[in-house]
């Protein structure tokens, strides 16, 4: 019998955005298929009727929903689509007995346990379901596609894929055996101390306070999670961050190997100055490169937009909600 975890959600308006006048805002639990219960909030247009089209959306990696996937959600409901924001295993209001872990698979598994929960509630037409992936989540969101066949179309905005950076370093800087070997030596050690001290070590989260010579992209970071703009207790890139091997598993596991297999539409956005646009344009180029599936496919590329921009839209309205109305318009019909 499948069984939920008994979840204690915050009932008062916590986000770090406004509340809509537009929409019905309720919160829900789903089980996922490793038995591990998941929180997240829905939104429903006011005084729609009939089925509707809907979206899950997640991310970025290290977030919560009460950030930017809490915001695509209610924009899109806004916009007349049932959406639900879901806080991955392990993190957030969602279960999972130990803390701050990441996992290629299950990570894959929660946005297809959503596209479960959406299937199956009366609101939804379970022929159109689309999905959102932010940053990290992006990856996870193409990968899911390549996974689910009940998803009718994907948005992966300023997208990571989570095992390349880790397998690779940033830029691909470390793309080679002797620095992989390093770092899975480290994590092997790490696994072992953690073991003795009988708690699990944490990375860290976004550095604070910021060094002088912090990177653009560690900069761009603190603006969002370590500022009033973007700021929740709950998130690890906020607070702690990860554990040290929470994410020991994506060295080894490409998550992008099927993309050019995916028959569904994807659509990939991303700034024009982000550190992280390199992701999004090697992704679509394999999705694309063998053009069986090809036609579906779109990269946008903002002008001018930096990583966190598409995050919270930052202090231009960067994010192309007019285009992903209509793309998941176009798409699940």
């Amino acid at each position: 019998m499948i069984k939920k975890e008994e979840l204690t959600l915050v009932t008062e308006w916590d986000k770090t955005f406004p509340k809509s006048d537009k929409v019905d805002h309720g919160k829900v639990t789903f089980v996922n298929r490793y038995g591990i219960t998941l929180a997240a909030d829905t939104y429903a247009p006011k005084n729609a009727e009939g089925k509707l089209p809907a979206i899950a959306v997640c991310g970025p990696f290290g977030a919560v929903k009460e950030q930017c996937s809490g915001l695509y959600a209610q924009k899109m409901t806004e916009r007349g689509f049932f959406t639900m924001a879901f806080d991955p295993s392990f993190t957030g209001e969602s279960g999972g007995n130990v803390r701050f872990m990441a996992s290629p698979d299950v990570n894959t598994e929660d946005f297809m346990a959503a596209v479960d929960f959406l299937s199956l509630n009366d609101r939804v037409d379970p022929d159109r379901i689309g999905i959102i992936g932010i940053c990290g989540w992006g990856g996870m969101a193409i990968n899911a596609a390549a996974l689910d066949t009940r998803i009718k179309a994907t948005v992966a905005s300023t997208m990571y894929d989570m095992t390349r950076v880790n397998a690779n370093g940033y830029f691909d800087s470390e793309d080679s055996e002797e620095a992989r070997y390093e770092k899975k030596k480290a994590m092997c050690a790490q696994r072992l101390e953690d073991l003795k001290k009988g708690e699990y070590k944490l990375g860290g989260g976004v550095v604070d306070p910021l060094p002088e010579d912090a990177p653009f992209f560690v900069k761009d970071y603190y603006d969002y999670y370590k500022t009033d703009r973007g700021y929740h207790k709950r998130s690890l890139n906020s607070n702690g961050g990860w554990n040290v091997i929470g994410c020991e598993s994506f060295m080894n596991q490409p998550i992008l190997k099927y993309s050019h297999e995916i028959r569904s539409a994807v659509l990939l956005i991303h700034g024009e100055k982000a550190h992280s646009c390199y992701f999004s344009r090697d992704a679509y180029a394999d999705m694309t490169k063998d053009g069986k599936y090809a036609e579906n496919k779109e990269l946008m590329i903002i002008p001018n937009a930096v990583h966190t921009d598409l995050y919270d839209g930052g202090d231009k309205d960067y994010i192309p909600f007019d285009k992903i109305e209509s793309f998941m318009r176009d798409h699940l019909k």
